[in-house]
């Protein structure tokens, strides 16, 4: 069987051409590869580009605007961060630019925060919660079953601990609390 090696990139036709390309710079403090009035290529690594944006306005400029956000499509793109520390940083980076997380959901196998660019594309910042066999594992649990969407989490009392000292593995574990529910406007993990 042959598998991807590696996320590659997430195209988005948009009709905030500007606005988008502005958002990802901030966000993921990418740098503009190319540009034209109808393409536009970022990226944040040594990937030629992680992002492309196609803008509506100039390759389709007779047709109508899009009513509100559906379900169809893609639900959300996920990024893995290497350690909580590089999680809770670019948390604390992006609430001073006044952008913060629509749901903050511990799944059990991973730490998530979710947010919306200008479009409302939807991506998920996650850690992992331990190695991949281990999520596997706990994925076949009662624990899993009875509660697959996690547990609501606090990132600002995440990072207290986390700068106070706590360490990683003891901030990663699944805490108790109630079940969370899935933002209905959202969709699934």
């Amino acid at each position: 069987m042959v598998r991807p090696s590696k996320f590659a990139h997430v195209v988005y036709s948009t009709r905030r051409f500007e606005e988008m390309i502005d958002w990802y710079q901030r966000i993921f403090e990418a740098k503009v590869v190319y540009q034209n009035p109808a393409f536009a290529f970022l990226t944040y690594d040594d990937e030629h580009h992680r992002f492309a944006f196609a803008n509506l306005s100039v390759l389709t400029p007779d047709s109508v605007a899009g009513g509100p956000r559906d379900n169809a499509g893609v639900n959300h793109v996920a990024y893995t961060y290497a350690n909580l520390g590089d999680l809770l940083g670019t948390y604390e980076r992006l609430k001073q630019m006044g952008v913060n997380p629509y749901w903050r959901i511990h799944h059990g196998t991973t730490l998530s925060l979710y947010y919306q660019d200008p479009d409302g594309n939807r991506m998920e910042f996650q850690v992992d919660c331990g190695t991949v066999a281990e999520a596997t594992a706990y994925m076949q649990t009662d624990a899993f079953a009875a509660n697959p969407a996690g547990v609501e989490i606090n990132p600002e009392s995440l990072l207290a601990q986390y700068r106070s000292g706590v360490p990683e593995q003891q901030l990663l574990m699944m805490p108790e609390g109630p079940m969370s529910t899935i933002p209905h406007e959202h969709g699934m993990s």
